[in-house]
């Protein structure tokens, strides 16, 4: 069959392009808006509504999302940690203000206490644009700002990692720059509001006598946090009630707190923040204040400050300075490798890889005898397969490190790339089915080099095998996967590689055994009947691509793709013909084609997933976003989430399973279970980012979370005993 090899070349072209051309643009530089550790995920953004311009608001912000346990620190850091720092490097005639800090929480770690941040951060900075700027062309672009940052953070669990990066964000000085227009307004109202009066602190022993005037009345009579801005001054783990106290005399809050053990500080004038606490927040309302207190009084003596020796400290700026080892392979990286190695054999036994599976074992058996064949073509497609993986896997890295938010198969997220695919199983299964043969239409050199290098069609079969295989996640993938995001580019790759490796080992040691060649009957004209009922699987494949367009784009969308696949069979039939007539009908069907296409790139919008409802409970299944999530676990609700995809196999055969089971849906509403779909069938950073804090990079994956309990991991393969033990554990 010559026409597959031009199939599969065909195929690894669409595959390379898909992956590298949004990579062009973003890959000239390294540097770019989102830096990610394994403990946090740090962004540039900005909010321009107006455009850049003298008088215009300007804001950057640096958005931290914390992985789960992780916190970074306020400007008071509290008994430890220190700040997050920023370093701007702005264009001549721009210039950056300082952090406009969100209001901390208190974070009890033992007997200390610090103050800081959780789950999702922005720190939003003014920029100031001076009517005299002018953009500099031959370094930036006339239409864009060149925004850099270099930010340092401390980022703790039980433990404390420095951690730094650099950021580049170019920003468009025309037009509204508006898309985290709701993160900045959640940080504009998470900041504190100025009183009118400076409020007055008095030293008074051991203690600080705090007197506030002049709070609205939304604050009266409440109980308030307090957070001074100058560190080492007042005990901070002290408990409100027992070591401190506060009271409100007619419209003043005071408050009576104790300073630190080692104070080092004594401020003539003492900025403090109070804040309403969480369960006393009303959305729209501010939550806190700020004062600048004047200090009166007299300072008990402070503290000798820790010294270390002139040694120590020139060892640690050496140690400092000293270039960081890269990460070691580790258990868990061995652990990580075993589970690539399992799920690449299992993706083998998954609906997708199996129209490209049937057609190699066609192959196969046209060799029956030929044994060196069998292990030349075991070889090819064992190539095809690990270096096409490392292609994606290469490409998804390099992607995410510049910013994109990406994960596995993020190549079907995009309605061109499935339309494609639906093209290319449509003439591989009419080619199979006997309505052209390639070799009737391409000249005779091209039938040459099929001749002289046979192996091509088995390094290619193994290129489209992996390129249908993406929709599918096998046991054991997630976890590697997401385990490969947070890894040195190095050791990823390495267990893309073993991942392939795993795929193509059944057809490797099935070409190096003797044994499974002498199993195979011999040629004859049942290989006919065979190749044309292999056509079927190919379409199937198609009907399932278009569903997933429908999904994507819509039902035009969807009425579009199948137009184009009849125009493509009417070229393919049409180039079998002779004379005119062939360049006619070819002529014509390719500009209707032409016009198809665009109809499906002009169909973007994805229609709403209607509900799963039942007749007694109502609507089952919400749409996933973070702040729902968040408000179900404010009100003591055990939330199950499942993460899914159109063009996930595995996804829609654990939907129309498990997810539909009576018995587990009756027991999601025993223990009033809130269900929700974050749907990932189209590109959402909201998603990719809530997968990346989960260690997951690609779908499904099913997490089971109760009011203050760690987030439960389901497996891939959903099984109901799983799922209902799980429930049960609540």
């Amino acid at each position: 069959m010559p026409l597959l090899s031009r199939l599969r070349f065909a195929s690894f072209l669409f595959a390379a392009f898909a992956a590298c051309l949004p990579a062009a643009a973003q890959l000239t530089s390294r540097i770019g808006p989102v830096v990610t550790t394994p403990h946090v995920r740090a962004e540039l953004v900005a909010h321009a509504p107006d455009g850049v311009a003298a008088g215009a608001p300007v804001w950057l912000g640096l958005q931290i999302v914390h992985q789960p346990g992780w916190h970074t620190y306020w400007k008071n850091a509290g008994d430890s940690g220190l700040p997050t720092e920023l370093a701007w490097s702005l264009p001549a005639g721009v210039s950056a203000g300082d952090i406009a800090w969100p209001v901390p929480r208190k974070i009890r770690i033992g007997n200390l206490a610090n103050f800081g941040y959780e789950d999702t951060l922005l720190l939003p900075v003014p920029l100031t644009v001076a009517p005299d700027f002018k953009p500099q062309p031959a370094l930036t672009g006339a239409d864009q700002l060149d925004v850099r940052l270099k930010a340092s953070w401390l980022v703790c669990s039980k433990e404390c990692i420095p951690e730094e990066g650099e950021f580049l964000l170019k920003l468009p000085l025309q037009g509204s720059t508006a898309l985290h227009k709701a993160e900045f307004d959640a940080a504009f109202a998470a900041q504190p509001q100025p009183l009118a009066r400076p409020g007055q602190i008095t030293v008074d022993g051991d203690k600080l006598q705090v007197r506030l005037e002049g709070l609205p009345a939304g604050a009266q009579g409440k109980t308030l946090e307090f957070f001074p801005e100058t560190a080492e001054v007042i005990h901070s783990a002290a408990v409100q009630g027992k070591d401190w106290t506060q009271a409100w005399q007619g419209g003043a809050w005071t408050a009576s707190v104790p300073l630190a053990a080692q104070r080092s500080a004594s401020p003539a004038v003492m900025p403090v923040v109070v804040a309403l606490a969480e369960a006393d927040r009303q959305p729209g309302q501010p939550i806190a204040w700020r004062a600048e207190a004047p200090v009166a009084g007299a300072w008990p003596a402070t503290a000798a400050p820790a010294q270390v020796s002139p040694a120590l400290q020139a060892a640690l700026e050496a140690n400092a300075s000293a270039p960081q080892p890269q990460p070691q392979a580790s258990g868990g990286f061995i652990v990580a490798l075993l589970g690539a190695l399992i799920g690449g054999l299992l993706l083998n036994l998954m609906p997708c890889v199996f129209p490209v599976l049937a057609i190699k074992v066609l192959g196969f058996t046209r060799h029956a005898d030929d044994r060196r064949a069998h292990r030349l073509a075991a070889l090819a497609y064992t190539g095809g397969v690990i270096l096409s993986f490392l292609a994606l896997g290469g490409a998804m890295l390099a992607l995410r490190a510049a910013g994109a938010q990406l994960g596995w198969g993020f190549q079907l997220q995009s309605p061109a790339v499935v339309a494609a695919l639906a093209a290319l199983f449509t003439l591989i299964g009419l080619n199979l089915a006997g309505l052209f043969e390639f070799g009737r239409m391409a000249p005779a050199s091209l039938g040459a080099v099929q001749a002289r290098h046979p192996v091509a069609n088995d390094f290619l079969s193994g290129v489209l095998a992996v390129v249908v295989a993406s929709p599918c996640t096998a046991p054991f993938m997630g976890a590697s996967l997401g385990f490969a995001i947070g890894l040195p580019a190095s050791q990823a790759l390495l267990l893309f590689a073993v991942l392939g490796f795993g795929l193509a080992l059944p057809y490797l040691a099935a070409g190096f055994v003797p044994a499974v060649a002498r199993l195979l009957p011999r040629p004859g004209a049942w290989m006919d009947t065979l190749r044309r009922l292999l056509a079927f699987p190919m379409f199937a494949t198609v009907a399932w691509l278009v569903w997933v367009l429908g999904q994507q784009s819509g039902i035009d969308g969807a009425g579009a793709l199948l137009g184009l696949l009849v125009c493509l069979a009417a070229i393919a039939w049409a180039l079998t013909l002779r004379g005119r007539t062939r360049l006619v009908l070819t002529g014509l069907t390719v500009a209707l084609t032409a016009v198809l296409a665009g109809a499906i790139g002009g169909h973007v919008v994805r229609p709403a997933e209607p509900a799963n409802t039942s007749a007694a409970a109502g609507p089952l299944w919400q749409p996933w976003s973070p702040e729902r999530a968040r408000e179900l676990a404010a009100a003591g609700r055990p939330v199950f989430v499942d993460f899914t995809a159109a063009w996930c196999v595995t996804c829609q055969y654990n939907k129309r399973s498990t997810l539909a089971d009576a018995e587990v849906l009756a027991d999601f509403d025993a223990r009033q279970v809130a269900l929700l779909r974050a749907d990932w069938t189209r590109r959402d950073p909201a998603i990719t980012e809530a997968l990346t804090a989960l260690g997951r990079s690609g779908v499904p994956v099913y997490v089971l979370q109760a009011p203050g309990k760690p987030p439960v991991v389901l497996t891939e393969i959903l099984g109901k005993d799983e799922l209902r033990a799980a429930l049960r554990a609540l």
